[in-house]
Parts: C-alpha cells; structure tokens; sequence
C-alpha cells in the first residue's frame, strides 16, 4: 500500500512506500538478532509478572491460616527476585541487541546506497536536488532507527504483558477481568475514531510544511535582491501567511484530539484502572487475595498500550523514511553487458539518436553527427533546442532510447564504468568543487598525481598563483578556507580537466555567467586546455601530438567563430551544420542568432 505524499525539500508528490516492503529492504539484513532480542523481550515479559504473582501468593499465604509457612514465603520472594533479575536482564538486552542492530543497518543501508548512487546515471542526480538525497542518506536513515530499536520490542512488550496479565485475572475471576478489559475497549476505539484520514492529514501536513519551507528559502537566498528593491516585507508577509496556514491547519486537525487523546489517556492510566478494579472487586465480592491480584495487575495493563500509541508517530514516520530508501535502492542503474570493449582511438559518432525525458516528448529526434579527432564541434541553438541533452549522452547522464553513441567504435554502452571516464572529461557552468583541499579537488580525475603535475594543471589553468595566495595553498579548504569566486571555481575545474586529459571532452560555455577580467583568464586557461589557440585555431591536442576531440556548448557565438564546425539545433533536430563564415553566408538560423548577439552587444557598447 502507498499513499501520496509531497516532498519538503523538491515539492514533489511522491508514492511512498508504506507496506512492508520499504521495511523488510531495512529489516532483512539483521533480522537473526531482531528475532533473538524478540525472543529475549518475550522472556523478559514473561518474567516480569513473577513478582507480582508472588506477592499474590504471600498474601494468601498471610491470609489463609494463622500461621504463615515461612518456607513458602522465602520461595516466592526468591522467585520474585528471580523474575525482576531475570526482567530486568532480558529487556536490557534486548533492546542492546536492537540498537546495535540499528547501528548495523544504518551503516550497511548507507553503504548499499553509496555503491547503488555510484551505478545510476548521472543525469537523475541533475533531476533531484543534493538536499533530496541527502535527506535519504541521512535523515531518513536515521528516522527507520524506532522501527529497529524500538518497535518489534515495544510490540512484544504492549501484547504480552496486557495478555498474560489478563489471562491470569480472567483464570482468577472472569467477571472482575471483564471490567478490567473495558477500559482498554475504550481506549482502542477512541484510538480508531483519532486515526480516521490519518493518511490524508499527513499528506496535508506535508504540503503546509512544505510551503514554508519554500517561504524560508526564498527569503534566504534572496534577501539581498527583495532588500535592494525593497520588498522585505512582502517576502516576511509570504513566510508569515506559510506559517498561518500551518497553524491553523494544525489547530484544526489537533484541536477536536486533544480532548479525545486526553479521555483515551485517563481512561487507561493507573488512577482509574485501580479505581476500576477496587469497585469492581466490591461490587462482584471476589476474594481479598484475589483483589490483590487485580489492584497490582490492573493499574499496570495501560503503561505498555500507551507506550505503544506514543510510538506509533514515530513508527509512522520511519516507515515512511524506509519506504524512501527503499525507492533509492530500486532506481534502475546503468546498464552493463557482460562482455565489456574497450574504444580505439577518440572518434565520436552519434548514430540515429532519440531520446526523451518523459518517454513521450522528444528532447532529441534522429541525431546523426560524427566527431574526428583532433576538431571542435561547437552545438548551438535557442534555449531547449537539445544541445545540453546531446552533449551529456556523450559520458552516459542518461542512455539513448534509440540509436547509439559510440566512442572509438565502441557504444559508450558497452564501454566499463571506468574507462567510459577515463575517456570522456566535461566541464560544465555548474561548476562543484567537493568540500575538500584543493589539491584534491584538482585531483579529482587522477588521485594518484603528483604535486609537480597538479601545479602544472593549475598554472595552466591560470589558476597556480590564486592559490598560493591561500591561508594553506593547495591544502585549503574549498569553502572552509578557499572562497572562491564563480571564474576561480570554474578556473578550479579546467585545471581538473586538464590533469585528467581525456581524449574527449565536453566543454559548456565556461565563461558565460563570467565578470570581463575572468573571462579572460578562462579562455587564456581553455586555450592551454586545447594545447594550441582555442577553438580558434581549429585544431585540439594535449600538446604532445595526441588529438583531442572537442564538443563546446556555445552560448556566446564570438567564442566559437574558429571551430571546425557548427552544429545548430532546433526541436532536438539538426538544422544547420558548417563552418561560421559558411553559415552567416547562408543566412539561416545561425546568421540570424548572430546578428542578433551583434546588435546586443553594440546597444551595450
């Protein structure tokens, strides 16, 4: 069974995983100790009513004759004593047993989706933000903590000790059992009037939590804009209507409970069983001892149901979260043949490509285009025209529906995980440097460089000397000690390329979000990058003969006026191919983009 609900962090309304699938991907790995901390909490239950049993028979043993048998009693307040131990032993180690099973599965189902994550294409990392899988990896992961540690044991405890407690009174008088249970009834169906549309409420509670975190973040991220035009106020009127919302939708769902969760609490705490018990003990003139019996008994049948009913929030809640981890583990990854091959040489070629996001819309429609090397190809074309899309089926973001790609000969497809890397490099705007030195982060592709070949990647990319300007140098911090501005970050990123020297590289406009100065150093750093001029000089190599393919998203056309070809995109569909001179001389889609950029660039001039 799944219920919808929306996602805090994408505002998505997602199936989750509410039966016990989600649960047994969480519980099967430690289900052996799961099952002995059962069997101990079970004992431990069990056991746990021998005191009161034995102070049941003392009293009759008080009460029967004049004299009491001292043996007797001696025998039943070491059982007693036995079953308190004995208790008191096994519920510890239970619940030992649990939590360290907890710990267990926290790290292997955080292992499992780290192994998983490194198999799925790269391109459902850019369909979901770092705060939704984090919240897996993390938040969820630690939320399915109640249903190991706590709830099977909890569940043990709140049926045995209520049932075998009952048994015993209903072996000792069924009238006075019966009133006894009547307060329980109560409570479970109290319980199941507070628990109506409970799925719809937590789907609404979502949705209302949801908006103010969107509210949060949006004031957040744009404080400095909303203060600039003087909007701060209507951005603190949108949190605060969020924040409304949620209150009083909470008031209306908590409201009308309040006073059915506090009758459903009296109704079984210690108070009013023993009052139950005494009257009913009265009434129905059941024996002294026998009332003993009932007094002890009674009062403590509502403590394991409550502790039960105030964990089944928390149940809810790590239920939910497994089902979470459970939809990570079953994304469908990368496929693999059995039989892997290795490309000869950097030859591109895109082969009849179609390709959808949906499976319904075509984002590409009968792609064919071949890449030599030693050339740079440069794809252009208006916003959602397909060049981004085609560009990142090149290092396997997603896989074609139909058609092939193919490097050196060989369907990226067939190509092992590894070497598909080692062959294809990108650099993208987006740039991400990873919470870690900067030597690493340049290191990235080639762990086992040397410092002697990591400065030399990093002067190349007219980086070398930002970085000994740094507290640490190449040790720095990215974002602890190094804050670094867009074009050093995507300077950071050449030099990451650089030291990798792949034969094929995909190159998004690394300059387009850039300031005048660092525009500049990136193209000075992209020119070291193509071993010669730039895309300007028509010809791409590492500098030491070996020809490098080259595939550039263009965004800023003056960049790409020397590429060996153009290659403009509309609808997912090539529509012009050529070099600049013979496109503007066409006067087709690219002469018109061009002459556009021009005119816009002479209104700023």
């Amino acid at each position: 069974m799944s219920t919808a609900v929306i996602d805090p962090v994408t505002t998505e309304v997602a199936q989750v995983d509410e039966g016990p699938s989600g649960v047994r991907v969480v519980l099967t790995p430690v289900r052996v100790p799961l099952a002995v901390a059962a069997v101990l909490q079970l004992v431990g239950a069990l056991a746990g009513l021998a005191p009161y049993i034995a102070v049941v028979e003392i009293a009759r043993e008080f009460l029967s004759s004049a004299t009491a048998d001292r043996g007797a009693i001696w025998a039943w307040v070491a059982l007693g004593a036995v079953g308190f131990a004995v208790r008191t032993v096994c519920a510890a180690s239970a619940y030992t047993i649990s939590h360290i099973a907890d710990a267990d599965v926290g790290l292997t189902v955080r292992r499992r989706m780290t192994e998983h994550l490194g198999r799925v294409p790269l391109g459902w990392f850019t369909e979901r933000s770092s705060g939704r899988v984090k919240r897996v990896l993390t938040d969820d992961v630690a939320s399915v903590h109640h249903v190991v540690a706590h709830a099977i044991n909890d569940l043990v405890a709140a049926v045995v000790t209520p049932g075998v407690a009952l048994g015993y009174l209903f072996w000792l008088d069924w009238r006075l059992a019966l009133l006894c249970l009547a307060p329980l009834v109560v409570w479970g169906g109290l319980v199941a009037v507070m628990s109506r549309d409970e799925q719809a409420r937590m789907a609404r509670w979502s949705a209302e939590l949801d908006k103010v975190s969107a509210a949060v973040v949006e004031f957040v991220d744009g404080i400095a804009v909303v203060k600039a035009f003087g909007q701060a106020g209507r951005a603190q009127d949108r949190y605060r209507r969020a924040s409304d919302d949620l209150g009083r939708f909470l008031s209306e769902w908590v409201g009308p409970m309040r006073r059915l969760d506090a009758l459903a609490s009296l109704i079984i705490s210690p108070p009013v069983l023993l009052l139950v018990a005494l009257a009913g003990g009265v009434w129905v003139g059941v024996d002294p001892v026998e009332l003993i019996a009932f007094v002890m008994l009674a009062v403590g049948l509502g403590a394991p149901v409550l502790a039960l009913g105030f964990g089944a929030l928390a149940l809810r809640v790590a239920t939910d979260a497994a089902g979470r981890v459970a939809d990570l583990l079953a994304t469908p990854e990368l496929s693999r043949v059995a039989e892997p091959r290795l490309p000869r040489g950097g030859r591109v070629e895109f082969d009849a490509v179609r390709f959808s996001y949906d499976g319904r819309s075509s984002a590409l429609d009968g792609i064919d285009l071949v890449l030599e090397p030693g050339t740079v190809t440069a794809l252009v074309g208006a916003s959602g025209s397909g060049k981004t899309t085609l560009a990142r089926l090149l290092p396997r973001f997603w896989d074609v529906d139909d058609g092939a790609v193919r490097i050196g000969g060989v369907d990226v497809r067939e190509m092992p995980e590894r070497e598909l890397y080692r062959q294809v490099g990108f650099v993208f705007q987006e740039t991400m440097l990873l919470r870690t030195s900067i030597r690493d982060n340049i290191a990235l592709g080639r762990p086992d460089a040397d410092h002697a070949e990591i400065e030399a990647a990093a002067r190349a990319a007219q980086i070398h000397d930002r970085i000994t300007e740094l507290a640490r140098g190449y040790d720095s911090e990215a974002g602890v000690d190094a804050h670094l501005s867009g074009g050093e970050a995507q300077r950071i990123s050449i030099a990451r390329a650089i030291l990798a020297d792949t034969p094929v590289l995909v190159l998004d406009e690394a300059t387009a979000f850039a300031d005048p100065e660092s525009e500049a150093a990136v193209q000075d750093a992209l020119s070291r990058l193509l071993g010669a001029d730039g895309p300007a000089a028509g010809v791409a190599s590492d500098g030491a003969g070996i020809e490098r393919t080259l595939l550039v998203i263009a965004h800023r056309l003056h960049t790409i006026r020397g590429a060996d070809r153009i290659v403009v995109l509309a609808h997912g569909r090539v529509v012009e191919t050529g070099r600049h001179d013979e496109l503007i001389a066409a006067r087709g889609a690219y002469a018109r983009m061009w002459a556009a950029q021009s005119a816009h660039s002479e209104e700023l001039a």
